[in-house]
């Protein structure tokens, strides 16, 4: 049996870049001779062209200490300055930086001027409480401005921040704050979502009263928004407004040596403890610069960008904060969910501020497609050039559609590979260079090493697929895991000891491009061949009548393991046929695409499926379903209830 993941779907549509985005391209070929030529030389030109550095760097990589990578590790430098300060002395100070937008559909304006002073502000207040440098600061916000003044502000002091996506229950929050032994923990009263007021600070304090009480946390700041009833604790409460009144409005930033912690970002393990990802400086924001200005073709003069997600998670630290306003980028921030307090709500925006780069998850992709194009055709998209795609493979059929009715047929889209412990962006196209293909991830970006390696860590071939590696250390590469090395060790290193281990499947097509076939451990053994799920996925929502699929293995005395699909359809085609027809229909759709070893031995139809607040499926759950097991942790998912109707159905 080989150990390599067999490769069955082929897409053969080709979108090349039109001469006019090339003319205009920054990103353009001679990024990849350049990085291929003296790989350490081009991080070393990106580093002293991108960022301010209060103190220039010699050394651009020591990895004597292997796994842990020290970049630039001599220099010195302060992430705040170089996201804010500097374009304010570099004559930018008027530009608009971010276009805070409110549920309800209130609105805040922050030129740079204006989010520097602010940040100044909050720096001196958490100085004022007692954070120094090197303190941890939690925070759990909603995505209003004062999170991303928060983030910098941790930043300006060389604290170091860990924030928690505002949807995290009080036990998740606490299991993080004690981790992570924040001395100061930021919030909200609570924040908009999908009409009204969610709360945020009695979970706080819930958090905080959890376990008997004692914690590292000295102080709550609270940002006042959604107005809601909070209990107080006088002495360790304190309202944002009234701490910010009673501080100096400057404040110097200070150089931090490049290694110095940026933040700690925690992502669930596989033993349920979730592993606290620490990033560094000087490297960390050198990548994430050099990703944001160069994938999205940023013309920072022009350009309104927008990037959807919460900086509760990694795409929000990189592609949100640090990478955008390194840059020198206008940006949509967004409270809110898609679909309030109308479906076409995200459209609006987009007219709105005229928004030229947008970058999304498939998930959402997925469920617009579901609603039908009539919403997104009701509104002017025609200032969207650019889009991007973010958080698990995107199936080509979505692919096509965001292009087509997103992008009105003309925007290229980037398809971005990687991981809260990469850091920034590690493979995609370049707009203005890259032939497209729909699904494909596409190519390294410059300057970053990727193999696709079987089992023993032999390289694998064109045409052929295995275990996706990072062969080279890369600047905005994880450090470790907070107060763990061990596991550090053990998670990404002993699978093939000087690789990165990513723990996700990939192919290389017959032209040597990249497609992510999603985690390993989402890939099934059916009869001796190792099948990914997301090639089922992607030949079933490929067939017209569906919207979303989800597809896990479950044990099977004949195979092994046998093919289960959960599909929603789409709601146009939902009357069309009984559950059975569609069923026996979508079996016979994926033999007839893939071949019949991958044909699912059930279809089941579903009106929903059990998703993570970031939008992931949480196909382990499906699997417990599938398999008639004790369901697993379901903390994190955003209607629990979904899962009980499945259950019901299956069973």
């Amino acid at each position: 049996m080989s150990n390599n993941i067999d490769n069955l779907l082929h897409e053969e549509r080709r979108f090349p870049p039109s001469a006019e985005f090339t003319a205009q391209a920054v990103g353009q070929a001679s990024l990849y001779a350049d990085s291929k030529k003296d790989r350490l030389g081009f991080w070393d030109k990106q580093a002293k062209e991108l960022l301010h550095w209060h103190k220039p760097f010699t050394r651009v990589l020591d990895w004597s200490d292997a796994p842990v990578a020290k970049w630039f590790d001599d220099g010195e430098l302060n992430v705040a300055y170089n996201c804010l300060d500097r374009h304010v002395l570099e004559g930018r100070g008027d530009r608009v930086a971010i276009y805070g937008e409110g549920e309800p559909g209130d609105q805040r304006v922050y030129t740079y001027s204006e989010l520097t002073a602010e940040v100044k502000r909050v720096a001196n207040v958490f100085l004022s409480l007692g954070v120094n440098a090197g303190d941890r600061i939690a925070i759990y916000m909603p995505m209003i401005p004062e999170a991303v003044i928060t983030m910098l502000a941790s930043a300006r002091i060389g604290a170091v921040h860990t924030v928690v996506f505002g949807g995290f229950s009080a036990d998740s929050l606490r299991s993080r704050i004690d981790d992570a032994e924040a001395k100061l923990v930021v919030t909200a009263d609570g924040g908009w979502r999908k009409g009204k007021v969610f709360p945020l600070k009695p979970t706080v304090d819930a958090a905080l009263e959890a376990n008997g009480g004692g914690s590292s946390v000295t102080n709550v700041l609270v940002v006042k928004r959604g107005e809601n009833e909070v209990a107080w604790t006088e002495g360790r409460d304190l309202w944002w407004d009234d701490a910010k009144a009673g501080v100096d409005a400057e404040h110097v930033a200070q150089g931090f040596p490049a290694e110095h912690p940026l933040f700690i970002l925690y992502t669930s393990g596989t033993t349920g403890k979730p592993k606290g990802i620490l990033h560094t400086t000087g490297g960390y924001l050198t990548q994430a610069a050099f990703t944001h200005k160069n994938i999205f073709d940023l013309h920072a003069d022009s350009d309104v960008y927008w990037c959807t997600a919460d900086v509760g998670w990694i795409t929000g630290h990189s592609y949100v904060v640090y990478g955008p306003l390194a840059n020198g980028a206008t940006q949509v921030v967004y409270e809110g969910t898609p679909d309030a307090p109308h479906p076409g709500r995200w459209w609006e925006i987009i007219e709105k501020y005229k928004v030229s780069i947008l970058y999304t998850a498939p998930t959402a992709i997925r469920s617009f497609m579901k609603l039908g194009r009539e919403i997104p055709g009701k509104f002017d998209l025609s200032s969207i050039r650019v889009l991007g795609s973010v958080g698990e493979p995107i199936n080509p059929e979505a692919w096509i559609w965001y292009h087509d009715i997103i992008g009105g047929g003309k925007a290229p889209i980037v398809d971005t590979w990687w991981q809260t412990e990469t850091g920034g962006i590690m493979i995609a196209a370049l707009p203005g260079v890259t032939t497209l293909k729909p699904g494909s991830a596409q190519v390294p970006i410059p300057g970053v090493v990727i193999d696709i390696v079987d089992e023993q860590g032999v390289p694998q071939d064109k045409n052929s697929g295995g275990l996706l590696v990072i062969s080279e250390p890369w600047p905005a590469m994880l450090r470790g895991i907070w107060g763990d090395p061990v596991r550090f060790q053990e998670t990404y290193w002993d699978k093939f000891g000087d690789k990165y281990f990513a723990g996700d499947g990939a192919r290389y097509d017959r032209d040597g491009d990249i497609w992510l076939l999603g985690r390993v451990d989402d890939v099934m053994n059916v009869s001796g061949h190792r099948l990914s799920t997301a090639e089922i996925e992607s030949a079933l929502v490929g067939n017209n009548i569906v919207a979303e699929a989800a597809v896990v293995g479950a044990a099977d005395e004949t195979t092994g393991q046998a093919v289960v699909a959960f599909v929603i359809l789409k709601k146009s085609h939902v009357d069309d046929q009984t559950p059975e027809e569609a069923s026996a229909l979508l079996r016979k759709h994926v033999s007839d695409q893939i071949g019949a070893i991958a044909r699912p031995s059930k279809v089941y139809i579903v009106e929903e499926l059990p998703k993570t607040r970031s939008g992931k499926i949480m196909r382990r759950l499906l699997q417990d379903v599938a398999e008639g097991r004790e369901i697993g942790d379901t903390t994190t998912l955003t209607d629990t209830g979904v899962l009980s109707i499945i259950s019901a159905q299956v069973h």
